[in-house]
C-alpha cells in the first residue's frame, strides 16, 4: 500500500496509515475513483464518504499529521472557498494546481452534469433505492477471470447483480446469475435506463 498509494514519508502516518485524500492517490483519475467509489457503495458494510470527497478534494501534504486532509470544505471560488467569511480558516484552504477551490469546488461541480459531485449523487442515491445491498445476502459469482468481480445479492425476492472491472481495457463477460424461471429474465442497469433480457 506504501509503495502504490503513499511512497513517501511525508504521505505516511505513525509508520501504518496514509495520510491522503483519495483524488490525489489516485491522480485525480476519474475513471479509477470512479471505480473505488462504486466498490465501496456496493460492497457489504456500510460506505462512509468524508467531507470533499465527492467532489474529488485534495491534500495539503505540508501540514502536520492528518490536518493535511481536514482542509476547509471547498464550496465556491470565493474567498476561503466560500467556507469562512472570517479573515481566515484554521486551516489553510487549498489552494492554486489541479487540486485549488479555483478549480474544485462545489458551486462549479453543481452546474456540472457530468461532474464527480453529480455522479456521487447519483450512485448515493442508487445505494439508498437497492436495500438489496446494505440487507440481503451475497455471493460471489464467477464471471471467466479474475480481473471482474461480480457479487450477487438476494433478498425478499429481489436479485441485484453487482459488476465491476479492474482491468485497464473494456471486458465481455458471461455470468451465471443462477436465477431460474421468467423472474429472472428482465435485466435493468441501475445506473442507466438500460434494460435487457437473460439469455437462457
Amino acid at each position: 500500500m506504501f509503495e502504490a498509494f503513499g511512497p513517501n514519508e511525508d504521505m505516511q502516518l505513525y509508520n501504518r496509515g496514509i495520510r491522503r485524500r483519495l483524488a490525489p492517490m489516485l491522480q485525480g483519475d476519474r475513471r479509477r475513483l470512479e471505480l473505488a467509489y462504486s466498490l465501496m457503495m456496493t460492497l457489504p458494510g456500510t460506505p462512509v464518504v468524508r467531507y470533499g470527497d465527492e467532489i474529488g478534494m485534495g491534500d495539503d501534504l505540508r501540514l502536520p499529521e492528518r490536518q493535511c486532509a481536514r482542509t476547509p470544505m471547498q464550496w465556491s471560488t470565493e474567498p476561503h472557498a466560500g467556507f469562512t467569511q472570517g479573515e481566515k480558516p484554521i486551516l489553510p484552504v487549498i489552494s492554486g494546481g489541479a487540486y485549488g477551490f479555483e478549480h474544485v469546488n462545489v458551486a462549479e461541480q453543481r452546474r456540472d452534469s457530468n461532474s464527480l459531485l453529480n455522479w456521487m449523487e447519483r450512485i448515493i442515491r442508487m445505494r439508498k433505492e437497492v436495500p438489496e445491498i446494505g440487507w440481503g445476502d451475497f455471493s460471489i459469482l464467477r464471471a471467466g477471470g479474475p480481473d471482474v468481480l461480480t457479487i450477487r445479492y438476494d433478498w425478499r425476492d429481489n436479485s441485484v447483480v453487482v459488476l465491476h472491472n479492474f482491468s485497464a481495457v473494456p471486458r465481455e463477460v458471461w455470468v451465471d446469475v443462477g436465477l431460474e424461471g421468467e423472474g429472472g429474465a428482465r435485466l435493468v442497469n441501475l445506473l442507466s435506463r438500460a434494460e435487457t433480457r437473460r439469455i437462457a
